[in-house]
């Protein structure tokens, strides 16, 4: 792996009116890997991924890509990236091939190169078979996966991917994780931003966390874990009985218990692993309650967004995410935003 970093960030501060977006946010990724991007709604991620692809020029601060400086060149920088947005940014009326072969022309491929790139990308995105098709007869996986050739058809060295699977099936999901290893096996340097923690946790090599537009924590998903401790007793109980349950648990483990604000379980630490809940059994048993369910566990992802940010990740619906005024408003596609 080379040790000159192919992504680099410094103090990016970036402001829209009285909001600051991005406050002096540094951000270093090395060639090669996946490198995710974690915060709540309104964080500062797109933002953030707007500034490095050369969409948005900030307020302060600097940024590199491919060893070219977004802000002084971002003509040239352009060369060396792909973007593809939190929504398919593809036209309804051209077939699939139509779409990437234009994006590829917005590349600055002349003709029988953009064909050829195009032909290639779609057979190992599989959409070779309905690539004549036009793509209001594909499916939102489908479309997903074409915006992805589209962003691909320039071969970029640094791929930016805006929640990538936001409302598309599962299936379709798996079938996105398994191309992006597959670039970064081809040598393709990566920047997720999810919502979704397991996604993150299974793919990338590097996360860091924001919110209110400062990266409050950095490392592998692991690191991220471990600086919560050890493990973790999860309770599961009705609300009757919440408040019983929470004292009991301040009284064995010696600190205040976290509700999840979902399914309104109860986690403290354990520090003792299973003789903690040992413990908290026997407490819970001597005050008489029963719980629903109760475990222990190490810190997952979830944990550690809890208790970074102060609440879940959200995980806006299908039904609004894929409805056509949000994907026309929020969806871009790197080389169309620019023409």
């Amino acid at each position: 792996m080379s040790e000159r970093p192919i992504v680099v960030a410094e103090g990016i501060t970036k402001r829209f009116g009285d909001i600051v977006a991005l406050d002096d946010v540094d951000l270093c990724i090395e060639p090669g890997m996946i490198y995710g991007l974690l915060g709540p709604n309104g964080a500062g991620k797109t933002t953030l991924i707007r500034v490095l692809t050369t969409l948005l020029r900030p307020e302060a601060g600097r940024a590199e890509v491919a060893g070219v400086d977004v802000l002084t060149d971002p003509q040239e920088a352009r060369r060396h990236l792909g973007l593809a947005g939190q929504f398919a940014a593809v036209d309804d009326y051209l077939t699939g091939r139509e779409n990437v072969e234009m994006v590829g022309r917005l590349y600055g491929l002349d003709a029988r190169e953009a064909k050829r790139r195009t032909a290639e990308i779609l057979e190992r995105i599989g959409l070779a078979d309905a690539a004549d098709r036009t793509v209001r007869t594909y499916s939102g996986g489908m479309q997903r996966r074409l915006d992805l050739a589209a962003s691909m058809v320039g071969e970029p060295q640094v791929l930016f991917l805006d929640e990538p699977t936001t409302g598309i099936d599962p299936k379709s999901r798996i079938d996105i994780w398994l191309l992006i290893q597959d670039l970064i096996a081809r040598g393709t340097t990566i920047l997720l931003t999810t919502q979704y923690l397991d996604e993150a946790d299974r793919l990338a090599d590097r996360l860091a966390v924001i919110d209110h537009g400062k990266v409050i924590s950095e490392g592998t998903a692991d690191e991220l874990k471990d600086r919560l401790g050890g493990a973790v007793i999860e309770v599961s109980v009705g609300d009757d009985v919440r408040p019983q349950v929470l004292e009991a648990l301040r009284s064995v483990c010696g600190e205040e218990p976290k509700i999840d604000p979902v399914n309104g379980s109860v986690t403290v630490a354990a520090p003792d692993g299973p003789r903690s809940l040992t413990r908290v059994v026997l407490a819970l048993d001597e005050a008489g309650i029963v719980p629903d369910d109760i475990g222990l566990r190490k810190p997952t992802l979830d944990d550690v967004f809890l208790a970074l940010t102060g609440h879940v990740a959200e995980e806006i619906t299908v039904a609004t995410e894929m409805s056509p005024g949000n994907r026309k408003r929020r969806g871009f596609a790197f080389g169309r935003s620019e023409r």
